[in-house]
């Protein structure tokens, strides 16, 4: 038998019947997820908040808006970091055609499309969506609000180091290098002497003085890894009962949690209000919080206890504090600090705080995980806050739609659906023993589990 050859040259067909065009079946999740989105009427909503942003007829057709939010969700649930890559793979699935409304003889839109929609759309049309998602996770009862828990991680921006200028003057580091060389008395600064130069001199990254000018918002930090580069610093607002985002925003890098921790908590509580005044159901609005170490300070403390809000803020070791002031104001706002300093402390020491404090780690790491780490947003391609904070907040809303897609259907990804309706699959046909809580079973369970996640991944 010969050895076939593909064929580098094919004409393409001239005319084909509709019933001959290969159709795929829909995802099982995407398609429970339209109905959900149908449910809350986000199309009408969108199509409503965005019209005063569209013309009635001039140019290339439009994006419609309940497809651009859509295909942000799309981002999220694939772990797709870029908008040119959520073109590419919307282009190539058949699923998420039909997840979109796009026949196979369509073309679905470009990545340029895409981000002209995100750029023309404000702040607030994202938020919108956000509410709107919240308001669903109140009618699930998912949302209760009382005790809200607060963390903050870092996002890498979309600027390079090596680009930074100085903000008086607009000089390159090696040519501010180089004149701080000739001051100092070397004519012809070589390479090696510029990094000697370097070495020495302290503050050398400070944001007071350098910026990225392709993202000047962005800012000098170290990461969580110990590099030094411009990031955003993200900030979550959850709910410690539900573990659903109440509140998601993005802070300044150099901005520090003590500072930021009360416009993130506002922001919650206002949110809480807007689903309040939507829903039948009574929310408490933020009557306690939780958060690490990082938000502790005197200030911050006496800040939320004028507000009527218990703290449950993990203490860092300080040593033996001294509560004295030198004159009669500062002695007032010392004693106003030690007051909410111990309240706090006795409320962290008891079996409550402990018990809030330990699923702080579990339900806050838990959204940076899939919003940053698996979500593709740990570095962003985008630059400027505006736009960074308009595709996070659709993330965390994305977030909340798995909730409650993980009530409705038992996953809250589509590859988890996958592999729920297999391992069900194989429950019927009887391939799968039941669970039991002796150690055999549940090392069978987990083995099968991650077999079905595996060929699901494969899939």
């Amino acid at each position: 038998m010969a050895v076939g050859k593909r064929r580098r040259k094919h004409q393409g067909e001239f005319w084909i019947a509709a019933e001959e065009i290969p159709e795929s079946p829909a995802h099982p999740f995407y398609s429970k997820l339209n109905q959900l989105l149908d449910r809350i009427g986000l199309d009408d909503h969108v199509e409503m908040m965005a019209a005063p942003y569209y013309a009635e007829k001039m140019g290339r057709p439009s994006l419609p808006p309940g497809i651009y939010i859509r295909l942000l969700l799309v981002g999220y649930f694939e772990g797709i970091d870029s908008e040119r890559g959520i073109a590419w793979r919307v282009a190539d699935s058949l699923g998420l055609r039909k997840f979109l409304g796009y026949s196979i003889t369509q073309r679905t839109p470009d990545h340029s499309t895409i981000s002209k929609t995100r750029r023309r759309l404000p702040k607030e049309f994202h938020d919108s969506v956000f509410t709107m998602v919240l308001e669903l996770l109140a009618e699930e009862e998912l949302v209760k609000g009382k005790t809200i828990g607060i963390d903050a991680s870092t996002m890498e921006a979309n600027a390079a180091l090596r680009s930074i200028v100085r903000r008086d003057s607009g000089q390159s580091y090696t040519e501010f290098l180089t004149e701080l060389a000739r001051q100092s008395g070397i004519e012809t600064p070589t390479r090696e002497g510029l990094a000697r130069l370097d070495k020495k001199r302290k503050r050398k990254g400070a944001n007071d003085d350098w910026e990225n000018p392709h993202d000047p918002d962005a800012k000098i930090t170290k990461m969580k890894d110990g590099r030094t580069h411009f990031a955003y610093k993200p900030e979550n607002a959850v709910d410690m009962e539900t573990g659903a985002i109440v509140a998601a925003e993005i802070h300044p890098a150099n901005r520090g949690d003590t500072q930021s921790l009360a416009d993130t908590l506002s922001e919650a509580v206002k949110e809480l209000e807007k689903v309040d005044q939507a829903v039948a159901q009574q929310l408490d609005m933020g009557k306690e919080v939780v958060a690490d170490k990082g938000t502790h300070s005197g200030p911050a403390l006496v800040e939320l206890q004028q507000r009527g809000i218990r703290t449950y803020l993990s203490e860092p070791d300080r040593g033996r504090r001294k509560w004295t002031g030198r004159n009669v104001e500062e002695k007032q706002r010392k004693a106003r600090e030690r007051k909410a300093t111990y309240a706090n402390r006795r409320r962290i020491r008891g079996e409550r705080g402990k018990r809030l404090l330990r699923r702080r780690g579990e339900l806050l790491e838990r959204t940076f995980a899939h919003l940053l780490d698996t979500g593709g947003m740990r570095r962003t391609h985008l630059r400027g806050r505006g736009n960074i904070t308009k595709r996070y907040v659709v993330h965390a809303a994305a977030f909340n739609l798995g909730l409650v897609m993980r009530k409705l259907i038992g996953a809250g990804k589509p590859r988890w659906a996958v592999a729920a309706w297999l391992k069900l699959l194989l429950l019927l046909i009887g391939r799968v023993r039941p669970i039991r809580p002796d150690h055999s079973a549940t090392t069978n369970f987990r083995s099968t589990s991650l077999r079905l996640r595996a060929s699901a991944t494969l899939r």
